[in-house]
């Protein structure tokens, strides 16, 4: 009894100790890769959103984004997308950019999208990453998502503890700030976890006093409707007369709620070659905006975040802030 105890006892340790070399090698891998965090979760549903995303969708919260609710139920059973999942891979990749396009007489454009499509750039890294580790190898099977499947990319990076779903709604890294994308990754590999990451928030309501369209009325919910970002890529209507003065010269995206973030004080310039903007885009202030051609357009965003909703979308936005008090 006691020998097969002790050996029952030795086999778990080997065990363990294959995880924790895995553990190891999936965190240096991914720092070579590029990625600036890096955290590991048990799989586990996400019954407890249940309600909060029933009443979410219910109330109309998620505007035309209407995938959002035909895959609720892959989103709060992730073993749906990966059977068998075990454990959770979070990845964060700075976009923190080396140099600020100027803002005086300019319009402007979220950091995200000055160099090239972030989901293209991340999705190599995280398949570069499975491959290297073994986690898609042998008995191993894993699944990787960037903004691309009904994974709550946020929930997951904060269970995995690289950050905290903040009251502008964004994951924010105590030591790093918001300026990340998110990757994820399903597996079906049993890997020791890391401490579920807390709120650090506090009493701060820095960026929802400094959201102008007041999108972040109610703190850790975005009301989408009221966004910039969703008022300047993805609505296809006519910006409501009660915001479209409230822009503040921004045609593409926002980034207000996260430039007044006191966490972002630790924001460190990004070391991606492709997050590089074209520079002619660094040139451009509000008359080369309200000139450009289309052709100047595909020049300088092409392959970008940008190019997605196109040239007109972009121009409508400019007319839009012109006509602004």
């Amino acid at each position: 009894m006691n020998d097969a105890h002790s050996q029952w006892r030795g086999t778990l340790n080997d065990l363990r100790g294959m995880t924790d070399q895995l553990k190891h090698l999936i965190r240096q891998e991914a720092t070579r890769i590029g990625f600036s965090h890096c955290g590991i979760a048990p799989y586990d549903t996400f019954e407890e959103l249940r309600p909060f995303y029933t009443r979410f969708l219910h109330d109309g919260g998620h505007a035309r984004f209407s995938y959002l609710e035909t895959n609720l139920e892959k989103r709060i059973r992730p073993d749906l997308l990966l059977e068998g999942t075990r454990s959770v891979i979070a990845l964060l990749l700075n976009y923190f950019p080396r140099e600020i396009i100027p803002e005086k007489d300019n319009f402007i454009i979220s950091k995200y999208a000055y160099g090239k499509d972030y989901k293209k750039v991340i999705g190599k890294k995280l398949k570069e990453l499975i491959t290297v580790t073994g986690l898609d190898s042998g008995e191993n099977r894993s699944r990787a998502f960037v903004d691309s499947g009904p994974v709550l990319e946020k929930a997951w990076a904060q269970r995995c503890g690289v950050g905290w779903q903040g009251k502008n709604t964004l994951i924010i890294n105590r030591s790093g700030g918001s300026f990340f994308f998110i990757g994820i990754i399903l597996t079906t590999c049993d890997l020791e976890p890391d401490a579920p990451e807390h709120d650090h928030c506090g009493s701060c309501r820095i960026c929802t006093d400094a959201c102008p369209t007041g999108a972040l009325d109610t703190p850790y919910r975005l009301n989408i409707r009221r966004c910039i970002s969703y008022l300047t890529i993805e609505s296809r209507q006519i910006i409501p007369l009660d915001l479209s003065g409230k822009l503040k010269d921004r045609i593409y995206g926002c980034d207000i709620c996260q430039d007044v973030c006191p966490y972002n004080r630790f924001a460190r310039p990004n070391m991606i070659p492709e997050f590089n903007p074209n520079e002619k885009l660094f040139r451009l202030r509000k008359k080369d905006w309200r000139a450009l051609t289309e052709q100047e357009f595909e020049e300088i965003f092409q392959g970008t975040p940008v190019q997605r909703p196109g040239y007109q979308n972009l121009k409508k936005n400019i007319g839009i802030d012109d006509l602004s008090p």
